[in-house]
């Protein structure tokens, strides 16, 4: 895993060097530097999970085939555009949320002389995926569909940040709007394709196989998804700071987040008049409130339950998957999130 790492990453640089000399832009030498400097602040810095998780799923589709290098590079090519495009939903994420660190470090926009200058350096991150694609995969009888892929993917990443921020719109703050078929909905959408579907996707697509052959797949990359989702809603109130790289802020930032969907289904009148009158409220006094009431309703108890409930039922999906390729593929990522603790 460490060498996969370690070649994955140098494709990073074999990447970022080819953007940097990119011959429909004639670049000065300082914007070279501050598109350098930009990438490698936001794009590397992760745990590179999605990325990885192309070669990954490429390689268990070959059914122990050693790949070739040739097959290394492009998997890991596309896996470097999906950490691409996620430093792109996360730099303009960071901005809409005002948030101040991200995996560790401040956010891009916070840093000096950066500031509103990040709003461009997202489109640009945007902008960098069609020119690899461009590149590696032109010739390829699946261009067009990772074009559409890429597409599409971003079209309902962006529908599902809508939704989420709409929800919360400033000055609008009503709890009742809150309930699990909305989180439901934003997560599917913003998170799950993007974070689940979207690296299995990319390494169908170099099997040679169609996509459309494959809903039951991304069905169940959907659910896992938002399995995932609900456990970075629990990390965001209960994980350690340290451990998940950022201060979670989702109790003051008013989200709709499964905690507080989970605690309006199961508090009692009074309960529900404490959480209306403290959530979303920035006064830490507020959030320690919020957090006491998730703990008198055991919500940490009701999240575990959750937790081995949808391990199982995705378990038995998987395994009714009449592909044992398929089947390890889905199981590799559900071996991933399953219990984690970042």
């Amino acid at each position: 895993m460490a060498d996969l790492k370690s070649k994955f990453l140098k494709v990073y640089s074999v990447l970022k060097s080819e953007l940097l000399e990119d011959p429909a832009f004639d670049f000065t030498k300082d914007s070279r530097q501050w598109v350098e400097r930009m990438l490698d602040y936001n794009v590397p810095g992760g745990k590179l999970n999605r990325g990885l998780s192309v070669i990954d799923s490429y390689q268990l589709l070959q059914q122990g085939r050693e790949l070739t290098e040739d097959e290394i590079f492009l998997a890991s090519a596309l896996g470097w555009c999906i950490e691409w495009l996620q430093a792109f939903f996360l730099v303009l994420d960071d901005i809409m949320d005002g948030s101040h660190t991200r995996r560790g470090q401040p956010c891009w926009f916070r840093l000096p002389k950066v500031g509103m200058i990040a709003v461009n350096d997202g489109v640009v991150l945007r902008n960098h995926i069609p020119r690899i694609l461009r590149k590696y995969f032109r010739e390829k009888p699946y261009y067009a569909d990772l074009l559409d892929l890429f597409n599409e993917v971003e079209f309902q990443t962006a529908s599902g940040q809508m939704i989420d921020l709409i929800t919360t719109i400033e000055g609008e703050k009503d709890l009742s709007k809150y309930s699990l078929s909305i989180h439901r909905r934003i997560v599917q959408y913003k998170t799950a394709y993007y974070s689940f579907y979207l690296s299995v996707a990319c390494a169908l697509l170099m099997s040679g196989e169609e996509l459309e052959k494959h809903i039951d797949v991304k069905n169940i990359l959907v659910e896992m998804g938002i399995y995932f989702q609900v456990q970075d809603d629990y990390l965001d109130c209960f994980g350690d700071p340290e451990t998940i790289g950022k201060i979670g802020t989702d109790i003051e930032d008013f989200k709709c987040s499964w905690l507080v969907v989970k605690a309006l289904e199961l508090c009692n009148e009074e309960q529900k008049k404490v959480l209306h009158e403290n959530y979303g409220k920035p006064d830490p006094e507020n959030v320690a409130t919020v957090k006491a009431l998730y703990k008198e309703l055991d919500i940490e108890g009701v999240f575990a339950d959750y937790e081995s409930k949808s391990y199982k039922k995705l378990t038995s999906w998987i395994e009714g998957h009449p592909s044992k390729a398929v089947q390890a593929v889905l199981k590799s990522f559900l071996g991933k999130i399953y219990k984690r603790q970042k």
